[in-house]
């Protein structure tokens, strides 16, 4: 899983330096899953998300409005508020490194809460793992999620409210909440993982 794809993406750095964002730095340091005299360049998580492909949606029709540049990721997290409307979507090679199929981010219509959906790449025996990591770190008598297993797509289908992430902030910048669920997302993959 987590580690068989850290270690391919290790492997295609050719020289004695590997370049990482600080999470997948903690983890092949935890691990030592550097060979020889490699050395890691931890890279600015800023710049995680400027190679991924971003849309612009309407909610109700799913209506394309625009592809947006990295650029878009420094617009204040309230952009969903003001444009209840849409959506945004999101595919990186960072959310595939640990299984995410891509990343939809909304503001929920009747709670007003910031929603991230997601195609999670798991297999069903996961189940009770991915519970009991959610029901343990989202926080709040209501922390909600929904889980659901595809098995014509063979993944889960899931959606948690980053209001119930411990450290969410709405001052965030878009490509900050990007980065705020890659980061419980790599936890959860580490964490399934390490069971």
């Amino acid at each position: 899983m987590l580690r068989t794809q850290i270690e391919q993406y290790i492997k295609t750095f050719k020289g004695d330096q590997v370049a990482l964002y600080k999470e997948e730095k903690e983890y092949v340091e935890k691990h030592q899953l550097l060979e020889g005299g490699m050395t890691i360049v931890e890279k600015d998580a800023e710049a995680r998300f400027t190679d991924a492909y971003i849309e612009r949606s309407d909610k109700e029709f799913e209506n394309l409005i625009a592809v947006e540049t990295s650029e878009f990721l420094h617009q204040p997290l309230t952009f969903l508020k003001t444009n209840k409307k849409e959506f945004i979507y999101l595919e990186s090679k960072w959310f595939e490194l640990i299984g995410v199929d891509a990343v939809s981010l909304e503001v929920d219509d009747l709670f007003g809460t910031y929603e991230a959906l997601l195609g999670l790449k798991l297999q069903k025996k996961y189940d009770k793992a991915i519970r009991s990591y959610l029901q343990a770190e989202l926080q709040g008598e209501n922390a909600k999620f929904a889980l659901m297993f595809s098995a014509e797509d063979g993944l889960w289908n899931f959606n948690f409210s980053l209001n119930d992430v411990k450290g969410f902030t709405e001052d965030m910048t878009i490509g900050e909440a990007y980065q705020f669920i890659y980061q419980f997302l790599f936890k959860l993959m580490e964490a399934i993982e390490e069971k």
